[in-house]
């Protein structure tokens, strides 16, 4: 189970990090996340993944004041740098974080 501290500790100790907030009961949550990970693995050779069903862990998603799902935060260098809600295409997500991430790991 997901804790706020073992999240901060990956956001802490790894470069690109992306924390995926989803439900069981969320349609959308489960059609974006699959193809979110392919985008993420052909773009990007090192991207952590934290997956964070909120109906578990109730107490993390107000801690990173998620209030909607599915919502995507990416970390850059231990940074919030982008942050989707509930409408986003994957081709939009990759875009933004693809030239600042060439330029933190070239």
């Amino acid at each position: 189970m997901q804790t706020i501290e073992n999240i901060n500790n990956t956001i802490k100790e790894n470069l690109a990090v992306m924390v995926y907030f989803s439900a069981p009961t969320c349609n959308v949550c489960h059609a974006l996340k699959p193809k979110l990970m392919d985008a993420l693995d052909a773009n990007f050779t090192d991207f952590k993944v934290e997956s964070v069903d909120i109906s578990e862990s109730e107490d993390i998603a107000p801690f990173f004041n998620v209030y909607a799902i599915p919502t995507v935060l990416v970390y850059l260098d231990g940074k919030e740098f982008l942050r989707k809600s509930r409408h986003m295409s994957v081709d939009e997500v990759i875009s933004e974080i693809k030239r600042p991430y060439e330029i933190m790991t070239s």
